[in-house]
């Protein structure tokens, strides 16, 4: 049996899946889809291990802001991001040190 598993994630980024539900999507040109899809749509990550990060939707985080998606980077855990959904993206993946496109 494996004891590890490798991954190519440079980072890994917890989304609060309460605060998207809340907030019926809230992201995405519409404004129907969840904060971590679109995110991962828009520096076009991949899914799985072998996306260059991670984002992954986790239960209620605690913080609970109204109007706002919590958001963790998993390498700088005492910094947590309150993202509005007129946020930038662009601007939202360099605070969370996502690779780019």
């Amino acid at each position: 049996m494996k004891d590890h598993v490798r991954s190519n994630w440079q980072n890994a980024v917890l989304v609060c899946r309460k605060c998207s539900k809340k907030m019926d999507g809230g992201f995405g040109v519409d404004g129907s889809q969840r904060l971590a899809k679109v995110l991962r749509r828009h520096l076009t990550l991949g899914k799985g291990r072998k996306a260059a990060a991670g984002i992954v939707e986790v239960n209620c985080l605690g913080v609970c802001p109204k109007g706002a998606v919590t958001v963790v980077n998993g390498a700088r855990a005492r910094e947590w991001l309150l993202v509005r959904p007129d946020a930038d993206l662009d601007e939202l993946a360099e605070m969370l040190d996502l690779p780019s496109t």
